[in-house]
């Protein structure tokens, strides 16, 4: 326990056991500094590469990005994840993120290009088996990465009605409904083609969405209406200066709890951007980027006290992080902990 027996903060993250991961990681944080110690690791869930915690915090789902998809649970009570049943399948292949919503496990899945709604039970385990798979369709312009549907995110929007999936080979963003265990979309918003969208991330005050798009290194920036459900293209901003010099494919985006910063990061460039949205939310301006303390930087991270900012670089096998200055949102790297083919870093 912490101090005034305050539970210690809890760092979760996922690994691909493919290319020598260890499975789902848990690593203490410290307040001050930010810094990761490792307490525990948990196989026997092959590429658990993406988790994301329940709402009471006391479970921890995680996919398994395989070509047979699943889904598995996890408590968290303690220092080590215990399993909370066995992977449940997810009826679509490369599942690569999940969002908790509406009652069940929402999974992204990369190869069919489809979502999936496993319910979850009272006790926070998962049933036997999905409710619902919604198959996208369509493709992009891009011959070899866009020739069929690749959702590559599903997560809530701020107000909790909805349930929005993001598509790099159709180029587009589903935004969808859950009753009675059944996903159904309601629209489909069509981006720039060819861009690859990746991921989303969404403004504190829950006006704006900020896109992050994998094919074109830009983040395209989206006016959000809670009330219908609609997602409207504003803008679009590049994350690199300049023309980048070899491969360039953003993978995460995060924005800061008190909305004055956006970062993204960027594998091949091995760098994160800071930018910075103007008052209204829609202007978007890169202001820095900074080396990502590692190579091939998977995914995003803010920790607990919103001061912290960390990287999971796969390539390298580590988890970095870094003092964000307050008043420019500039990452300064402090330190980083070995994370054999990391992927991903949850908060608890």
């Amino acid at each position: 326990m912490a101090d005034g027996g305050r539970r210690e903060q809890r760092a979760f993250i996922g690994s691909f056991t493919a290319a020598g991961g260890p499975g789902v990681l848990t690593a203490a944080v410290d307040r001050d500094s930010g810094a990761l110690t490792l307490l525990s690791t948990v196989g026997g869930v092959a590429d658990p590469s993406y988790l994301a915690l329940s709402p009471a915090r006391d479970m921890l789902y995680a996919v398994s990005e395989t070509a047979d998809g699943a889904v598995a649970a996890y408590r968290v009570g303690g220092d080590k994840p215990e399993p909370a049943g066995p992977p449940v399948p997810v009826g679509g292949s490369g599942p690569t993120h999940l969002s908790v919503f509406a009652g069940h496990v929402l999974t992204a899945n990369y190869g069919s290009g489809s979502v999936t709604a496993v319910p979850v039970r009272a006790d926070g385990t998962l049933a036997r088996a999905a409710t619902s798979v919604l198959q996208h369709t369509g493709s992009g312009p891009h011959t070899r990465r866009q020739k069929n549907p690749h959702a590559h995110q599903v997560q809530s929007d701020p107000s909790g009605r909805w349930a929005v999936s993001v598509d790099l080979g159709t180029d587009s963003v589903r935004v969808c409904t859950l009753e009675g265990g059944r996903l159904a979309l309601h629209r489909e918003i069509a981006l720039r083609p060819g861009s690859g969208p990746r991921h989303l991330a969404f403004h504190p005050r829950g006006e704006h969405a900020y896109v992050l798009n994998e094919l074109a290194p830009t983040v395209t920036v989206c006016r959000w209406n809670a009330l219908e459900g609609s997602l409207r293209p504003v803008g679009e901003t590049s994350v690199l200066s300049g023309v980048p010099d070899g491969d360039a494919y953003p993978s995460g985006i995060v924005v800061s709890p008190d909305g004055r910063f956006v970062w993204t990061a960027t594998r091949g460039q091995d760098v994160v951007s800071v930018l910075t949205p103007d008052a209204t939310g829609e202007g978007l301006r890169l202001v820095a980027t900074v080396p990502c303390g590692g190579a091939w930087p998977r995914a995003l991270a803010v920790g607990p006290s919103g001061r912290f900012l960390y990287v999971a670089n796969e390539r390298s096998g580590d988890v970095t992080w870094f003092a964000v200055a307050p008043d420019t949102g500039v990452p300064r790297r402090s330190g980083s902990m070995p994370v054999p083919a990391a992927s991903c870093v949850v908060f608890g």
